[in-house]
């Protein structure tokens, strides 16, 4: 009596379809075969990458096109790194500790890293290129912590230099309280 009944979506699996949707579409990750690593190194196409928390990977999604834009409402943690930074080289340590035991924790938080050589001087990627300038990115490591609401960017904060994973857990955690009090 029932079996052709159709399941009609929640409004929360609505939301989530359409995040999923605009993400495709802002971000172009289906426009060509995805390229999926562990660790995003100095020998890694430059471009936009998002961390895949379901299967542990970094994901890259853009190379071409336009700057970095968040596509759902939530956090974003986005590190600005260049391949010829020592600095980032230390860095990587602390965020790709953090990244492991602590990425699946937030929920409605999204990761992502912007890789060129040397900023926007040197990047073999428009949409990286793009995404130092539109952020004036000019300090090497950045992180970028980004609280979007509504579509809106609502609040911005940037952390400079290499910092420690419990730095980095600090500063992340006292910027997202902010919102939940």
């Amino acid at each position: 009596m029932y079996k052709d009944c159709i399941k009609v979506p929640t409004m929360n699996e609505l939301k989530k379809i359409l995040a999923e949707k605009a993400k495709e579409l802002l971000m172009g990750t289906k426009s060509r075969r995805k390229i999926e690593l562990d660790i995003v190194g100095i020998d890694t196409p430059h471009g936009i990458y998002v961390y895949d928390q379901d299967r542990d990977k970094w994901v890259l999604i853009r190379r071409d096109g336009e700057a970095f834009q968040p596509w759902s409402d939530g956090y974003y943690i986005v590190y600005f790194d260049n391949t010829l930074c020592p600095a980032c080289r230390i860095y990587d340590l602390s965020w790709y500790t953090f990244i492991k035991l602590f990425g699946r924790k937030y929920e409605n938080t999204y990761f992502v890293i912007v890789l060129c050589d040397w900023f926007a001087q040197k990047c073999k990627s428009e949409a990286a290129r793009k995404s130092f300038e539109k952020y004036k990115i000019h300090a090497s490591p950045t992180t970028l912590l980004l609280y979007v609401e509504n579509g809106r960017i609502i609040r911005e904060e940037r952390i400079e230099g290499a910092k420690t994973m419990d730095q980095l857990v600090d500063i992340i955690e006292e910027f997202m309280s902010r919102d939940k009090r």
